[in-house]
């Protein structure tokens, strides 16, 4: 049997952007991998919660990396949260291949809601970090104009 979209169908908004370019990069391809995943017919659920998975192993991992190098005090908290969510989706593979769709679409809407919430606060939180890094970076690397007599 091949489910119906619900309404609770991920969909990308502005109140999921974060002026911060390499982010929002990502957090859209994310949404497209998981509306494809929540619309896809049941024979290739597996196939499309897979390429979340994958692709949610390099964002978040590359997201970590960033916390990491740049000292972001919230990183902790935030590390934490991906490899929780991780675990979840790779579960969620698993149902998906041994057909348990009901409970992967499920996780799916549950996913959606919570992409939103971590999106409008610890990755905000991230984003201006990050801005606030470069920002810094490009001032101490900026040429010295020198005061005229």
């Amino acid at each position: 049997m091949n489910s119906v979209p619900t309404e609770t169908t991920v969909q990308w908004t502005d109140a999921l952007l974060l002026d911060y370019e390499p982010m929002d990069k990502v957090h859209r391809s994310f949404v497209d991998l998981l509306a494809r995943a929540q619309n896809a017919p049941d024979d290739e659920l597996a196939d499309c919660w897979s390429a979340v998975v994958d692709h949610t192993i390099r964002h978040f991992g590359r997201e970590d990396e960033w916390m990491r190098r740049t000292a972001f005090s919230a990183a902790d908290n935030h590390i934490i949260q991906h490899r929780v969510v991780l675990n979840v989706l790779r579960e969620g593979l698993a149902l998906a291949r041994t057909g348990q769709y009901a409970a992967v679409r499920e996780m799916a809407g549950e996913l959606a809601a919570w992409f939103a919430k971590h999106t409008q606060s610890l990755d905000a939180a991230l984003a201006l970090h990050m801005r606030r890094v470069q920002a810094d970076k490009a001032a101490a690397t900026a040429p010295v104009q020198r005061a005229r007599a």
